[in-house]
């Protein structure tokens, strides 16, 4: 069955470039990105990888850990990052799960059969520090993803988090923000003294409310 968002992101334990790794305790407090590949040495997962070694500090910033995964074996991903630091100019510093026995991959449920039968389409499980799914991201092999546009949702769900508000479409963190409509003006006076933009009675338009202006 597929996950949800809102379902318990599964435990696993399995190998990696990083050694054994048993899901939700190498975790601990943080966000999770999982993100899988359909195989090693292809030429978009070896630029994916790379943008996301390159973007470790932005990740950071933003308690969040990234983890990929391949069903080819432990040691095709060690000579796999060679070619993905010599070519991208960065080096892995991810870990990378070795998932041959396909286990984790039937457990997220990663294998897309119309595409083909042994390997794993470009999923993507953004993942909160209580271990449950906030985004799930289905790619075609010949598309790269965008790791910049995972890292403005993870914003938008840790800011949203805090606030009562939600992002509006393009939002970039410091943008306006809305004010939920379940709140009715009264609430949202408490919440927002500085006041909004009440465009329509559910569409009022507030400054993000951790940013000073």
């Amino acid at each position: 069955m597929a996950l949800r968002l809102g379902d318990t992101a599964p435990d696993f334990t399995q190998d990696s470039t990083d050694g054994s790794i048993r899901f939700h305790e190498w975790a601990g407090d943080s966000w999770v990105v999982l993100f899988s590949h359909p195989a090693d040495f292809t030429p978009v997962c070896t630029t994916e990888l790379g943008e996301v070694a390159r973007l470790k500090p932005e990740f950071d910033k933003r308690n969040t850990k990234t983890i990929g995964l391949s069903v080819d074996a432990l040691d095709e991903h060690k000579q796999w990052i060679g070619d993905i630091e010599a070519t991208q100019g960065c080096a892995l510093n991810f870990p990378l799960l070795a998932d041959s026995d396909r286990s984790v991959s039937e457990l997220y449920d990663m294998i897309h059969p119309n595409a083909d039968a042994t390997s794993t389409v470009r999923s993507v499980f953004v993942i909160d520090p209580a271990k449950k799914v906030r985004l799930t991201l289905t790619y075609p092999a010949s598309t790269g993803r965008d790791f910049t546009e995972l890292l403005r949702v993870i914003d938008s769900l840790q800011l949203t988090d805090g606030y009562k508000v939600a992002t509006p479409v393009n939002w970039r963190d410091g943008d306006d923000v809305i004010i939920v409509p379940s709140l009715d003006n009264e609430q949202a006076k408490e919440l927002f003294p500085n006041g909004w933009d009440e465009k329509r009675p559910y569409l009022r338009v507030t400054p993000q409310p951790n940013k000073s202006r």
